[in-house]
């Protein structure tokens, strides 16, 4: 959650990213030039309904204003009704309870209906053994399942380590984690070690979450 200063100024980044002056955005969503000035200088409270009035007009997704502004409550209602939004994860770790509320630093939607939204959440990408195809702080969307077919890119947890997001090659006694980056060798995994596959990627976009 952020400070109302530290709101205020975060509004005022997405305005100035965005090339739009105080009185546009007046024009464009009948915020008064007072009230949005006031609140970018962290004087006023900014509402839900007036989050949701600039996340459209700055192209960015409304969950994320909610949670910087503190409405958690109505984050987490928004989440449950709303099939389509699903919990974006730092990172995981192998030895506690990786899907834990502690571990979720946000929210993310797909655009597409899916069947069992249950199974689905969002990873942070974290480093670059996977570029030029998915780059730090890009987000994939992971279907939780416990095995993938050969050559499809997953989330693997090995034991003592990070959760990595891999392109996994299976052969009959072990398995190979393969990196799109070139610099990075196949790492090979024995099918008796320890290691657990967490999902599938069935969706990688640029990062949405501003921090």
């Amino acid at each position: 959650m952020l400070s109302k200063k530290e709101l205020g100024s975060f509004l005022k980044t997405l305005r100035n990213n965005k090339g739009l002056s105080l009185r546009e955005v007046n024009r464009l969503t009948d915020i008064s030039f007072t009230h949005l000035n006031m609140i970018e200088n962290g004087k006023r409270n900014v509402t839900p309904s007036l989050l949701r009035n600039l996340a459209n007009l700055y192209n960015v997704d409304y969950l994320d204003l909610y949670e910087k502004a503190g409405y958690i409550e109505l984050l987490e209602n928004e989440a449950a009704q709303n099939k389509r939004a699903f919990p974006l994860l730092g990172s995981v770790k192998a030895g506690y309870n990786y899907f834990a509320s502690e571990n979720i630093i946000g929210y993310v939607h797909i655009d597409k209906d899916v069947p069992d939204p249950e199974n689905y959440f969002a990873l942070k990408v974290i480093g670059d053994s996977m570029q030029p195809v998915l780059f730090e702080n890009d987000i994939v969307i992971v279907h939780k399942q416990s095995d993938i077919e050969n050559g499809q890119v997953g989330i693997i947890l090995i034991d003592g380590e990070e959760g990595t997001v891999k392109k996994i090659v299976k052969y009959d006694d072990y398995i190979e984690l393969v990196a799109f980056n070139s610099y990075y060798p196949p790492r090979r995994i024995e099918k008796d070690a320890e290691f657990k596959i967490l999902g599938k990627v069935v969706e990688a976009r640029v990062s949405k979450i501003f921090e």
